[in-house]
């Protein structure tokens, strides 16, 4: 299975952007979908945004258009534009891949970012 590595959280002002990727320790090319979810303290993992291998992507309503997901399959890593940040963005963002493995799929998640959006 894949292993992913996420990076560029951090601290900045409402109104700010970030830059998160997700390198992954293979081809990103065949897996058939891969996304950021974020966990704020005290609620559940959520679907921030996914990309598929054809490059359909899904966005949660409460960050459609201000945050832009995209992969560079030639760099194997998978980004999250995040604009417009606003306090409840606040959280830790993971990346999961989702591939095809044998006669089944399988999921692997990173580490997690933390993303603080606060003034």
């Amino acid at each position: 299975q894949v292993q992913l590595v996420e990076s560029g959280g951090g601290l900045v002002q409402p109104g700010g952007s970030l830059r998160l990727s997700c390198a992954a320790s293979k081809s990103i090319f065949s897996i058939y979908a891969m996304g950021w979810y974020r966990q704020a303290p005290g609620k559940q993992r959520e679907l921030v945004a996914v990309i598929s291998s054809g490059s359909n992507i899904k966005y949660a309503d409460s960050v459609k258009g201000r945050f832009t997901i995209s992969r560079d399959n030639a760099k194997n890593t998978v980004y999250l534009q995040m604009n417009s940040l606003k306090p409840e963005d606040t959280a830790v963002y993971y990346c999961k891949a989702d591939e095809v493995v044998g006669p089944g799929t399988a999921s692997s998640w990173g580490q997690g970012t933390q993303v603080t959006v606060s003034s």
